[in-house]
């Protein structure tokens, strides 16, 4: 039992150590798989500690990268000074770069779009902006690009260049973030308005313009260009010059013209140009080469305007200051230059020059009735006519007006010069048809001759000798011909002296209202009287107006002396209805009044200051003076008829005038000229005038004064024919206030 327990202990102590054993073999491996472990963890360890430190490396080389990546994008944002946004839509904040650099802002005075920046937005770039964002977020284009102007926090505008596209969207696609950019583009703008004005500047100028290169291609033109010269851009742009093609005077020309561009840089001067029809016109040229910064030639600008008009008008201006536009005949300055001429070799030939002064008759009054077309009309027909006439003459000229001047060479007789000058008369006196109604008119003039050497001994004295000369004849009632003589010259120094004191006169109160009276043919009672002017001329008695008024007209004083004669008239007229013989007083009417739209404040004032009712003044207006400026005379007339005046038609049935005007002047009265109750009682047809005026007159509710009755018989045929009023020597002379009051007063004892 004993030694089986022993058995049993051996055995298991044989058991233990095998256990041990397994044991320590186990440990021995789980030691060695640990030292394998971990050097196994050291080994990864130091592959780890390699792999991190390599890859901290790597980090700081890309991270340096990235550093100098983010100062080259810095950079580059500097240099194309633009600045990075970043806008959520949802909650409108923005950020940006900057801000400071664009706005004048600080960062934070930018924080949102529609709170900071929409204020600031240019009213009229508004909708550029809107429309070009809402088409983004529409998806109707990738991305926007839109330039607008926003104000500067020092107050200017800055042009500012925006582009952005939305980067989140959504699920309906609405844009909740959107990035971009901006940069101020103000100089970029004022840089593009400079081009845009220079473009405008280049292209309106009036002064053609073409851009060459070195070798003559044409780089641009302006529009001015291609007005003058008929070529289009794309006809001359891109085309080379070819001197070689040109006509032969414009090649040399041009060749000319580029060696000096090549020798001097420049040339100006005038010059022919060659239109797209070939044909040649004048120039005014000026030519600049332009250089870069080393002096190498990159340009050749030309300048050029088109002579054409201006020689057009040099030339007519050079034809006016000769000759006369309307008649076609040498002028004032031409013939003063022929004459001088022509006396020149008359005295170192021995020669004679005569010279004679036309003058139309009574041409005034035509011009005055027609109109100046006609007047025109007929000046062009008698220059023709003279020129015809005269085709030897030395000159024909027309030195104004009416009046033309002939020069001719001496070798004609006294008596051929009359028969010259007869013949003028004549050619000038034949019937001219003119537009007015078909009408043909009979004109007549004046001739004045003046010989050198027999009379004149220079150009100016021939000249004044032929115009006084002139004047006689017309003074003589015109259609006749003078020759110069001393008596002439003596009888105009004395109409010089006559005029001198007829000024005197009209200052010093020498000229008194004589009076015509008129009798009512009716019941035989004088109801009004004529007013005509008298001179009491100191030396040569009392002055009829015919011997002066003439004078008077042409010294421009018969406004004056009318003004003088109404206001006596109306102190006398007032001065009989004080006494009980109220007179009806008539007063011729100045032309120069009713030119100058004086006469209704005349009429006005005189009859204030005299205290003469209106109904007791008749102004009387001649038919061819009621013609001139026919709207306007009436107008005047109609004022004066509306006060009460009387109007009168004086010399009726002597002018030009269609009786429509009768029924549209505001007349009164009508005045028969003396020329027809002449000879009513020996002449049929002036029998039958008379008769005619008067029976319309009537018709029209106006009286009718016949003036210029002599004669018992001629009272005696008006009286039978109803006319109203004569005046004449039959029933008194013109005569003084006091002889007319006592005319009355012994024709009421009469009575």
């Amino acid at each position: 039992m004993q030694l089986t327990l022993m058995g049993k202990n051996m055995q298991h102590g044989s058991d233990n150590s095998e256990a041990l054993r397994q044991l320590s073999t186990e440990l021995t491996k789980e030691i060695a798989y640990r030292q394998a472990a971990e050097q196994q963890l050291l080994s990864a360890q130091a592959a780890l500690e390699l792999c991190a430190s390599e890859r901290t490396l790597e980090l700081e080389d890309a991270l340096q990268a990235l550093q100098k990546s983010q100062e080259r994008l810095e950079l580059a944002l500097d240099a194309s000074q633009l600045s990075l946004w970043d806008w959520n839509l949802v909650s409108d904040e923005i950020h940006h770069t900057r801000t400071e650099a664009i706005f004048g802002l600080k960062d934070h005075q930018v924080r949102g779009v529609l709170t900071d920046l929409r204020p600031l937005l240019h009213p009229d770039d508004l909708h550029v902006l809107r429309t070009a964002m809402i088409e983004h977020m529409k998806q109707h284009t990738d991305a926007y690009i839109v330039e607008y102007r926003i104000k500067h926090a020092d107050g200017h505008w800055v042009w500012i260049e925006d582009r952005g596209r939305a980067m989140e969207r959504d699920a309906n696609g609405r844009v909740l973030r959107m990035l971009g950019t901006r940069r101020d583009i103000s100089k970029r703008k004022q840089g593009d308005e400079e081009l845009r004005l220079a473009s405008s500047v280049f292209d309106a100028g009036s002064e053609s313009i073409v851009i060459l290169d070195p070798y003559y291609t044409v780089l641009a033109v302006n529009q001015a260009f291609t007005t003058v010269t008929g070529f289009s851009r794309d006809e001359a742009v891109g085309h080379t010059i070819d001197f070689t093609r040109l006509p032969e005077a414009l090649g040399a020309q041009y060749q000319h013209v580029r060696a000096s561009i090549e020798r001097d840089g420049s040339w100006q001067g005038e010059t022919l140009g060659l239109r797209k029809n070939g044909k040649v016109y004048p120039q005014n040229l000026r030519i600049h080469v332009v250089c870069n910064k080393k002096g190498a030639r990159t340009h050749i600008v030309g300048f050029f305007t088109d002579l054409t008009v201006r020689r057009q008008a040099e030339e007519r201006l050079n034809y006016l200051t000769q000759y006369d536009d309307l008649t076609g005949l040498a002028n004032r300055a031409l013939f003063h230059k022929r004459l001088q001429q022509a006396v020149e070799h008359a005295r170192q030939s021995g020669d004679r020059v005569v010279l004679m002064h036309v003058d139309l008759d009574r041409f005034k009054i035509l011009n005055d009735s027609l109109g100046v077309e006609v007047a025109d009309e007929i000046l062009h027909t008698m220059s023709q006519r003279l020129m015809q006439l005269l085709p030897a003459a030395n000159t024909v000229a027309r030195l104004g007006g009416d009046e033309f001047a002939i020069i001719l060479d001496g070798a004609l007789s006294r008596s051929e010069l009359s028969d010259l000058a007869a013949s003028v008369l004549a050619c000038i006196r034949v019937p001219v048809a003119v537009a007015v109604g078909g009408n043909k008119l009979v004109i007549s003039a004046s001739l004045g001759v003046s010989i050198l050497p027999a009379n004149a001994q220079d150009p100016v004295a021939l000249i004044s000798q032929a115009n006084l000369a002139m004047q006689h004849a017309k003074h003589l009632g015109g259609d006749n011909v003078q020759f110069y003589t001393n008596q002439i010259q003596t009888f105009t120094l004395e109409r010089l002296e006559l005029e001198q004191a007829l000024r005197r006169a009209i200052e010093e109160g020498q000229l008194e209202a004589y009076y015509q009276p008129k009798l009512t043919l009716p019941d035989g009672v004088v109801r009004s009287a004529e007013a005509l002017v008298r001179w009491n001329h100191p030396q040569r008695g009392l002055l009829a107006s015919g011997q002066f008024i003439e004078l008077a007209e042409e010294a421009g004083l018969v406004t004056a002396i009318s003004e003088q004669v109404l206001e006596q008239a109306c102190q006398q007229a007032y001065i009989w209805l004080q006494q009980g013989m109220p007179i009806r007083m008539a007063v011729n009417v100045s032309v120069s009044h009713v030119r100058q739209g004086n006469l209704v404040p005349l009429v006005k004032s005189v009859l204030a200051r005299t205290g003469l009712p209106a109904h007791l003044l008749e102004l009387e207006l001649t038919e061819s003076q009621m013609l001139e400026n026919t709207q306007d005379t009436i107008a005047i007339f109609k004022e004066l008829r509306a006060l009460g005046v009387f109007l009168a038609i004086d010399d009726f049935g002597t002018g030009y005038s269609s009786l429509s005007y009768l029924k549209r002047f505001p007349a009164t009265c009508l005045k028969i000229d003396q020329s027809f109750i002449r000879d009513v009682m020996h002449n049929d047809e002036d029998a039958a005038i008379t008769k005619a005026i008067i029976a319309m007159a009537h018709s029209l509710n106006l009286l009718v004064v016949a003036e210029g009755v002599e004669t018992q018989a001629q009272m005696d045929f008006l009286k039978a024919h109803s006319c109203n009023e004569i005046q004449g020597y039959l029933i008194s002379k013109p005569i003084s206030a006091q002889a007319l009051t006592e005319f009355m007063l012994e024709r009421q004892s009469a009575g």
